[in-house]
């Protein structure tokens, strides 16, 4: 895993799937900071505003973000939490942890695809063994930065232990 800054010009950095398709990880408190998104239908609505919140509150702590790693969490059609990775505790902002073993595996396509993608992943961590016990998705690139890069990669991690 790569540690990143937020000094990037671009919005979004390229995306390389190889080092989180088909993966398990273990994690032992790693650090997030936690926010909430309203959605319609599971759509996000105000997703670029929660991030930029974030993001800012991350510079002025002198924090970096790990992999550019934000977790979304779609607790109903209404409601989505993010988890932004952070390598420090965040003032002002609310800071958890997530502990366990996670598995994830990278997909590639429009965000339609979502349902059959999740079947996927659902068969896939069953021939592994693996129980899925809390779902995560990694939107890597905003849909601006997935058109210039010509990919559109969406990470499922789910904790599996």
């Amino acid at each position: 895993m790569t540690t990143k800054t937020n000094s990037n010009a671009e919005c979004c950095p390229e995306f390389n799937p190889e080092p989180w398709d088909d993966k398990v990880w273990d994690w032992d408190k790693k650090k997030f900071v936690r926010d909430h998104v309203f959605t319609f239908f599971n759509i996000p609505l105000n997703f670029g505003k929660v991030m930029r919140k974030l993001d800012e509150k991350v510079r002025k702590a002198d924090a970096t973000i790990p992999d550019w790693l934000c977790l979304s969490d779609h607790t109903s059609g209404w409601n989505m939490d993010v988890y932004l990775a952070v390598d420090k505790e965040i003032p002002e902002a609310e800071n958890t942890t997530l502990s366990g073993k996670f598995y994830s595996k990278v997909y590639e396509g429009p965000y339609s695809e979502t349902g059959k993608w999740c079947k996927d992943f659902e068969a896939f961590a069953k021939s592994k063994g693996l129980e899925i016990k809390k779902w995560f998705m990694w939107y890597t690139t905003c849909p601006k930065c997935a058109k210039k890069y010509g990919k559109n990669y969406v990470a499922i991690i789910s904790r599996v232990e």
